[in-house]
């Protein structure tokens, strides 16, 4: 009996089941083609995508080509979602008039650095002006701190999204990806 409790005790830690939820919400919400620059925080997701043959995968070269692959999507007739992180909506600043300007939904799921527990100080600048650059170009914002919560913030933003057919950015906080640290990554 020891040695079963030693190896409960020893067991790995259970994943987050935010990005399988995350998963549930977008199938629910017809979303059928996936742009993404390849993030460790939606590598879980990104799998779960994959692995799915009705679900368009596309690994871009920069952010800013999401944009205009999913107004293609949504003028073809199909809903998409983008997945990046905060040091990439940098790129997608000028391209974000296109769904704005033509009044085109445009769902995007951020992966946030540069907050809470930062390590990299070359993350921060991007990661404080991530909120503030979306709106100013017109993008509804949405950050999420808590895991528990990321599933309804995402499946909140694409009922907005794509009724209101405006651009619309749930950020996922460091809060709850969990902050990396450069001494066990560096150990790796």
């Amino acid at each position: 009996m020891a040695e079963a409790a030693k190896s409960r005790s020893e067991a790995a830690p259970a994943l987050p089941t935010w990005p399988d939820e995350i998963y549930r919400v977008l199938k629910d919400a017809g979303i059928r083609q996936v742009a993404i620059v390849p993030d460790a925080g939606h590598s879980r997701l990104i799998r779960s995508f994959e692995a799915g043959p009705e679900t368009r995968v596309v690994t871009l070269t920069t952010e800013e080509e999401g944009v205009a692959m999913l107004a293609g999507a949504w003028l073809g007739g199909e809903r998409g979602v983008l997945l990046l992180q905060s040091s990439g909506v940098g790129n997608c600043i000028n391209m974000l008039s296109l769904p704005v300007i033509c009044h085109m939904p445009l769902l995007m799921i951020v992966t946030m650095r540069g907050d809470w527990g930062e390590f990299n100080p070359w993350q921060i600048p991007m990661g404080q002006g991530t909120r503030p650059s979306l709106e100013a170009m017109g993008v509804i914002v949405n950050k999420v701190d808590e895991p528990h919560l990321v599933a309804s913030a995402v499946q909140g933003a694409a009922h907005l999204a794509f009724n209101s057919w405006k651009p619309v950015a749930v950020l996922i906080g460091q809060r709850v990806l969990g902050a990396k640290n450069f001494k066990e990554l560096a150990s790796k």
